[in-house]
């Protein structure tokens, strides 16, 4: 088996791959569309290939920009990864992933993260879950409370989003794992669509003339009442939170349910007001995994307390070895020690500490993590943190 990025006339191939894996019916004339498309696939595409040369399997790694801490850091994206049935079980996603994950710590990523199909699937190469956001369905009139009493502006296609990517960027800065977007991009992947032919519509909420939220939802109808489903939004504050909370109160009579995503952390039962805030019902999302790419960085960016020093060593990384040993954390910096560790984890548990999915009270849960001292400097370094996950590749 031959494990290797792809070059760009092979990337069709390898899209025709994942269109059987997902089940994905193509028309000739959308096979030709693909095939344009391909040839300008700027993605990094890897590949296994059997002895006689076949393409087995394929992974694409996305690379972006998200935030941690504060900070913005290098992070991967697995996506597309799909086997040829008749090569199945052949350990092929798993060489790639060999090859893929030191090329990608070779490049500067921090992390890697990726959406699923089966979490022990991914556990095997070091990736560990992370809950990323909670969805909350209501009827509009539990938001009956709530008023929005300034300006509502509706973007449409060709207009410029530099407002909406300015809110946004302010906004996601505050939750880890949220992805920085460009203008283009954030048009492209979450705003663009026809508000007569598909139903979305994107509003950017004013008080007085400043922006304080915006709001990306699609019309889903039914034969009985129909849903608005937020899909993208970012707000301001209390202000911007309220300003969302009563425009969607508007929509009693048109809609018989909304969803709404928040972020991790945020509890809707606790802030709602009326008497109907016990009709909400809420869905957390734990489709999501997130792996050490870069152990000595990562523990050089996480938030910790003004002149903290904590030795962590990490027990355990099979494809990158240069995560497993011993740092010392102090500052903006993890230096290689011999000190004894006041923490000892495996890499998938440090990925889930360290993005803040959960406290160290609760990673103590697991048994590939070991307090052996420092605990009360270590309690406030890992601590759940606000995460929120609006982008999908």
């Amino acid at each position: 088996m031959v494990v290797r990025r792809l070059a760009q006339g092979e990337i069709f191939a390898a899209q025709k791959i994942s269109s059987i894996a997902f089940h994905i019916r193509v028309s000739d004339a959308e096979k030709e569309r693909f095939r344009e498309e391909s040839e300008k696939d700027t993605t990094e595409n890897w590949g296994a290939f059997a002895e006689d040369g076949t393409l087995m399997a394929r992974i694409v790694n996305n690379r972006f920009e998200t935030y941690l801490d504060g900070h913005v850091v290098r992070n991967g994206g697995i996506g597309a990864v799909s086997t040829l049935p008749e090569y199945r079980s052949s350990g092929a996603i798993r060489e790639i992933f060999r090859g893929l994950l030191p090329s990608a710590y070779r490049g500067g990523e921090v992390l890697s993260t990726l959406y699923p199909f089966n979490h022990e699937f991914y556990r095997k190469a070091g990736y560990e879950t992370v809950c990323w956001k909670n969805v909350y369905e209501m009827a509009p009139a539990v938001l009956a409370r709530y008023r929005f009493s300034g300006r509502a502006a509706r973007w449409e296609e060709g207009k410029s989003a530099e407002e909406f990517v300015r809110l946004y960027e302010r906004f996601a800065s505050g939750y880890n794992l949220s992805m920085r977007r460009a203008e283009a991009e954030m048009v492209k992947r979450r705003m663009e669509g026809d508000s007569y032919r598909d139903g979305q519509f994107c509003y950017m909420l004013y008080e007085g003339d400043r922006p304080v939220a915006y709001l990306v939802y699609r019309d889903v109808p039914a034969k009985e009442d129909p849903t608005l489903s937020v899909r993208d939004l970012a707000w301001l504050g209390r202000e911007g939170f309220e300003a969302i909370l009563g425009f969607l109160a508007r929509f009693s009579a048109d809609y018989g349910s909304i969803e709404l995503p928040l972020p991790m952390g945020m509890e809707l039962y606790s802030l709602l007001r009326g008497d109907r805030a016990y009709d909400v019902r809420k869905t957390t999302r734990q489709d999501y995994m997130v792996r050490v790419i870069d152990a000595r960085k990562l523990l050089a960016l996480i938030r910790k307390p003004e002149g903290s020093r904590f030795v962590v060593r990490v027990t355990d990384d099979e494809i990158l070895p240069q995560n497993v040993g011993a740092w010392a954390v102090r500052g903006d910096a993890a230096e290689p020690t011999d000190d004894q560790p006041d923490l000892v984890v495996s890499c998938r548990a440090l990925g889930q500490m360290a993005v803040g999915a959960v406290s160290l009270d609760e990673a103590c849960y697991r048994e590939d993590v070991r307090v052996l001292g420092n605990e009360k400097t270590l309690e406030k370094v890992f601590v759940r943190k606000p995460i929120f996950v609006q982008d999908h590749f």
